[in-house]
């Protein structure tokens, strides 16, 4: 039961969010489009977003099983299908992960002076978190030390698990260098509302037959959990006041107001036109770090120790061995392996994020609709027909550095655009959490009004609870160009 409870709450943290934006970037009639890419090529002369309805991102993955593996009613045994389709197939590279980006304030304009110049900044708000598989601890409480798992080794440093929400404070610069290149840059300020990680574990866990008992088990741990920024909410909600929610508001409140622990980072990105109609781009995302000094609370678990004190198969004898038997050996241990709290700061990096992508444009348009309407985006600058192409084809590549090593991505996509009032992209993207990872993005342009919708994996939409992944963004915008 303990366990079965366990795995809902880890599956549970899944239903939002991973971090790859594929279908957003490079699709540059949205100004959103900026921030996964601050060298995307603009050519509107403004831009505002509609308050909190800009920009949300919600997005959820897991590599391994899914809630209708383990919860579809096929007559399966729950024991049977946590044996085979989770204990037998999950390894500890397999992650369970979820992210969300609430955009609060976003604007964009042209220099005045300098109109090959565009501007931006704004606020928003994240969060991500990521769980690994903990595949030995797993396989230890569901199957035990007896048995076949005698003088196994279950490894401690399968416990990997990482995640924050931040306020990000922005402004970045976006330069037209010639019709050929435009470079960006964006610096951005981060007032972190919580962080907490458990990065760096090893130890092992052993039981193998004893000299002056049936058995004797063997613990070596080096093990610990950081967190900044969660004992203030912990503190309040353990009080349990009148005002806990009142409380809880105003410390989150100060906290995305710099009240927090504070940290920097920079992004970086270009487009450059091979020919008329060929251009590759590339960025790089969130090259920073948060000081986590200020609410810091951890927890140490540290040493070696062997035991012959009692011999327990778990987890069927648990329930009975002597209280004060097992209450000895738990003291030995921790005697043995003594854990402690301190408020030690630390740095925390944000998941470094890297796009590429080489796109070819074809199908010129025309019509004096395309005058002045900035939808000359993949053109050379000019705002002509000759600049303008209905249809664009390409390749990207996105990379994510996180706790256990670089996750990848490969998306192949087609666009097409119908005037200045819509443009459609289809993507399919490969990833360790899904071969058949279709998705479509829509952006509309109702005179000043701009809309945008982009949903991935849209193959598991009729049945969500048996998707690897799901992903859904869109967002509102106000945008002017010379002509409006």
């Amino acid at each position: 039961m303990t366990f079965k409870i366990l795995w809902i709450a880890l599956l549970g943290s899944t239903s939002i969010f991973a971090q790859n934006k594929e279908l957003l970037y490079n699709f540059n009639e949205i100004p959103q489009s900026l921030m996964v890419n601050p060298g995307v090529k603009t050519s509107q002369k403004w831009h505002v977003g509609i308050p909190v309805v800009s920009g949300l991102a919600f997005q959820g993955a897991t590599s391994g099983v899914t809630v209708n593996d383990l919860f579809a009613n096929d007559g399966i045994d729950f024991t049977t299908k946590v044996q085979e389709r989770l204990l037998d197939v999950m390894g500890n590279k397999d992650d369970f992960s979820t992210a969300s980006q609430i955009e609060g304030i976003t604007v964009g304009f042209r220099g005045k002076n300098r109109p090959d110049d565009y501007y931006s900044f704004g606020i928003y708000g994240e969060m991500d978190i990521i769980t690994y598989w903990p595949k030995d601890l797993a396989i230890l409480a569901f199957e035990g030390n007896g048995g076949g798992n005698l003088g196994r080794s279950f490894d401690l440093g399968d416990l990997n698990l990482r995640g924050e929400m931040i306020n990000v404070f922005h402004f970045g610069i976006n330069r037209k260098v010639s019709n050929t290149l435009t470079l960006g840059a964006r610096a951005k300020l981060y007032s972190s509302i919580f962080q907490f990680q458990s990065i760096k574990n090893s130890g092992s866990f052993t039981t193998i037959p004893g000299l002056n008992n049936v058995y004797e088990s063997t613990i070596t741990a080096d093990m610990q959990l950081q967190t900044a920024g969660v004992r203030g909410f912990y503190d309040i909600v353990e009080e349990d006041t009148g005002s806990t929610r009142k409380d809880v508001t105003s410390l989150f409140t100060e906290r995305v107001l710099l009240g927090g622990n504070l940290g920097f980072g920079l992004d970086f990105g270009f487009s450059y036109n091979l020919n008329p109609q060929t251009t590759i781009t590339g960025s790089i995302l969130d090259l920073g770090f948060i000081n986590n000094s200020k609410d810091v609370w951890n927890y140490t678990f540290a040493g070696s120790t062997t035991t012959d004190g009692i011999s327990v198969f778990l987890p069927d004898e648990i329930n009975n061995v002597n209280n004060d038997l097992w209450e000895e050996l738990v003291d030995e241990i921790d005697a043995a392996l003594p854990h402690g709290e301190n408020q030690s700061s630390y740095i925390s990096w944000r998941p470094l994020k890297v796009y590429g992508s080489l796109t070819y444009d074809f199908g010129q348009g025309g019509g004096a609709v395309l005058d002045n309407c900035g939808c000359a985006v993949n053109g050379g600058g000019g705002g002509s027909a000759l600049d303008y192409y209905r249809n664009s084809v390409g390749g990207q590549l996105f990379m994510i550095k996180r706790p256990r090593g670089v996750q990848a991505a490969l998306t192949g996509f087609y666009q097409r655009r119908f005037g200045r009032v819509l443009s459609l992209k289809g993507t399919y993207t490969v990833d360790k959490y899904s071969l058949s990872n279709i998705g479509l993005g829509a952006n509309f342009q109702l005179g000043p009004v701009n809309f945008y919708v982009l949903a991935d994996n849209l193959l598991s939409y009729s049945n969500l609870a048996d998707s690897h992944y799901a992903s859904l963004q869109f967002g509102f915008n106000i945008i002017s160009w010379n002509g409006n």
